[in-house]
């Protein structure tokens, strides 16, 4: 392997980019920008029947989504690409051979029946399932056989697999327990295992920084490296996320993919700061990371063995915090699809509507968890009249007739309609009339908006502007008079 620090991301793609493999890619990312490396992206698709282009397409641009770019691989190449497995059969064919000759592969015939048979005699005894060998030292002739045949790599027996974990630490696994395991398929394709290997060979990387799901998968991993006399790369296995429950986490705790926040509105930042300290943790107490900070604070050493648990709060208490950093611009235009879903605005928007947009979302932005709420948030604005959203805001508005007469009469009179004018000409129509707290500013916020909550009332008034606010109290008083 080359000394140079390299890491591959290598997901298959069979559906979205999931907050695991979104958090191996941050890893592995964070660890080539620290070590002044380099980071690849490479397509598994041997599962032909499950991947898809459309999948590959959704992870690759959630990886752009977060910002994490790479600097060889699917999209970019190189001089070892193509970077998808199914376009790479050609390349596995020596290595196939080598093995062959070494005879530490060898074709085996067995049907899906006869091994079976030997799953269910291993329950019987109670061992782990696994391949007997049968087929090692086959007699007869391959021609004599109808069926076509998957090439097995013979694993060494009464050996142990020792892998020095860069998280986990010393682990030993035996071979005994293994069997010998299929690396070429009837149909010709290599299995996940031998392909990983032999790609990791060619494009030279140093370090595989996975989740532990695939640790499974390393003793015959390392096996294949140590019979084609290659120095395995460093492993480091990174903890399972589980659910509040600390059960894996799954659909029933809430949105698993990275697509699905992308919809709600949260930010890149505030996912890529959250992930990384599923199962990190910085030196001191600091939680809010750039991810440029993130790149100098990183290191395996500080990578937890124990599972890293997803807490649905903790994500949303940083995306309000990234949100509030916003500019206002950046969520309006992240806003817009959500107020066109409403039937707020239309797609084509004048330059004034795009400024107006802007403030209405600052009105709002301390509220904000993510963006998708603004539509709720922000519906006050929009419409000619609004009715009392429920029975609190409608008994307000029953004891209000004088205040909203009187309101209405001296909005005209308000010279410039900005929030230092609007909130002196409430205050003085409150001494005039000699009424003062909710009994004076809470039946204008009901007859404006409808509803008992909101922005800052002089802000909310000058964003409806003059001429709405004079229409909608105007209707709230002839409802009162019906």
């Amino acid at each position: 392997m080359s000394e140079k620090v390299k890491v591959r991301f290598a997901p298959s793609p069979t559906g979205p980019l999931h907050i695991g493999g979104a958090r191996s890619a941050l890893f592995n990312w964070l660890l080539a920008r620290k070590m002044g490396g380099t980071m690849l992206v490479r397509v598994e698709d041997t599962d032909l029947e499950r991947s898809s282009r459309e999948s590959e397409k959704m992870i690759l641009d959630d990886l752009r989504w977060l910002g994490l770019d790479w600097d060889e691989g699917i999209e970019v190449g190189g001089e070892n690409g193509p970077y998808r497995q199914s376009e790479r059969l050609s390349a596995y064919r020596p290595y196939i051979e080598r093995l062959l000759a070494s005879g530490q592969a060898y074709y085996c015939y067995c049907s899906e029946e006869d091994l079976e048979k030997e799953r269910e005699s291993c329950k019987q005894r109670g061992e782990m399932p696994r391949y007997s060998g049968r087929c090692r030292h086959l007699p007869v002739a391959k021609s004599e056989f109808a069926r076509k045949p998957v090439l097995r790599f013979k694993v060494p027996t009464g050996q142990q697999v020792v892998i020095n974990d860069l998280v986990r630490g010393k682990i030993v696994f035996d071979t005994d327990g293994i069997g010998d395991f299929v690396i070429v398929k009837s149909e010709g394709l290599p299995t996940y295992n031998f392909a990983v290997v032999v790609d990791d060979i060619e494009m030279k990387i140093s370090h595989i920084i996975r989740g532990d799901e695939h640790l499974s998968n390393t003793p015959r991993q390392v096996l294949l490296y140590q019979a084609l006399e290659v120095k395995p790369p460093a492993f480091a296995h990174i903890s399972l996320i589980l659910g509040e429950d600390r059960s894996k986490m799954s659909k029933r705790h809430g949105a698993t993919a990275i697509r699905q926040y992308r919809a709600k509105g949260y930010l890149p930042e505030a996912l890529l700061n959250y992930l990384a300290f599923l199962g990190w943790s910085p030196a001191g107490e600091e939680e809010i990371f750039s991810l440029e900070e993130l790149v100098q604070a990183f290191s395996l050493e500080r990578v937890a063995k124990s599972p890293a648990v997803f807490s649905l709060e903790k994500l949303d208490w940083l995306n309000g915090h990234y949100l509030r950093k916003a500019s206002a611009e950046r969520l309006r235009d992240m806003a817009l699809p959500y107020w066109q879903q409403a039937g707020f605005i239309g797609e084509k928007l004048t330059t004034a509507e795009k400024e107006w947009l802007s403030e209405v979302t600052a009105s709002v932005q301390e509220k904000l968890v993510y963006v998708s709420q603004i539509a709720d948030l922000t519906a006050l604005y929009f419409g000619e009249t609004k009715e009392p959203v429920n029975q609190e805001a409608r008994d307000i508005l029953n004891d209000s007739e004088q205040v909203l007469q009187e309101f209405l009469a001296r909005i005209d009179d308000f010279f410039a309609w900005d929030e230092k004018e609007i909130k002196q000409g409430i205050k003085k129509l409150g001494r005039d009339l000699q009424v003062k707290g909710k009994k004076l500013f809470m039946p204008i916020r009901v007859a404006a908006s409808g509803q008992t909550w909101g922005p800052e009332l002089p802000t909310m008034l000058r964003l409806l502007g003059r001429e709405r606010v004079k229409q909608r109290v105007a209707y709230m008083l002839m409802r009162l008079k019906v």
